[in-house]
């Protein structure tokens, strides 16, 4: 029985070693540009491992995209839940819930989040039906109860609207998953992408002044060429 669990748990271990070094190589050389071969040299197995565990490069990508994305939804969706059950649902807090566990990941190197931030940027951004289809099965239903709370906090907020909304947050923040210094460059030290807090709380106020302006007085909103109206 002994030897049964510690052979349990060297398997365990080698898949863990396997999907993080797999998660480094593939932020830094791309999909195409890794081999499964690599993959087993830098985890320290050997590369039989790789397909007994995974099958495929694909099999491979798919389980290390899905044990960070899976990590994070967890915990946005829980806190999530947690102020929809107290009643209480402001679209700060909203805000936050969905973004602070990606940015705190991305920010702590030794949780490896800051791969996983180039890693989702370039499968979001891709139109290879496969890793569309990867995002889908990622983040589509935890992105439907986001759209479905932002309605909650804001009434009169259209599911368009909403939809526009998440994908805008979602979107800005990514390429703030991680820290670059570009703000660092950019005020010229006034301000630094290191501080989560700061990037958050910014963040989450411009995203809810912006989901405010959509429930606005809409009919100070006209289309290009819409004639004005007679006073």
């Amino acid at each position: 029985m002994p030897q049964t669990i510690a052979k349990n748990r060297a398997k365990s271990t080698s898949k863990e070693d396997i999907l993080d070094a797999a998660e480094r190589l593939f932020a830094r050389r791309g999909f195409d540009g890794t081999s499964m071969r690599e993959i087993a040299q830098a985890a320290g197995v050997a590369q039989a491992l790789l397909h007994y565990h995974f099958r495929t490069k694909e099999g491979l990508f798919e389980a290390m995209f899905a044990r960070r994305s899976g990590a994070i939804n967890r915990i946005r969706l829980a806190r999530l839940d947690t102020m929809i059950a107290r009643g209480q649902v402001t679209v700060e807090e909203i805000v936050d819930s969905l973004l602070r566990p990606t940015v705190e990941a991305g920010h702590d190197p030794s949780r490896g989040g800051h791969y996983f931030a180039n890693l989702i940027l370039t499968t979001a951004a891709s139109n290879n039906p496969w890793a569309q289809g990867l995002i889908a099965a990622s983040y589509d239903v935890m992105a439907k109860r986001y759209i479905a709370a932002l309605r909650m906090a804001l009434p009169e907020l259209s599911l368009a609207d909403a939809t526009w909304g998440y994908l805008f947050i979602i979107g800005a923040t990514l390429t703030q998953m991680s820290p670059t210094g570009r703000a660092d460059r950019l005020s010229d030290g006034a301000t630094t992408d290191k501080d989560t807090e700061a990037l958050l709380s910014r963040a989450g106020a411009f995203a809810a002044a912006g989901l405010r302006a959509f429930v606005g007085d809409k009919t100070q909103t006209r289309s290009p060429g819409a004639a004005a109206p007679s006073r």
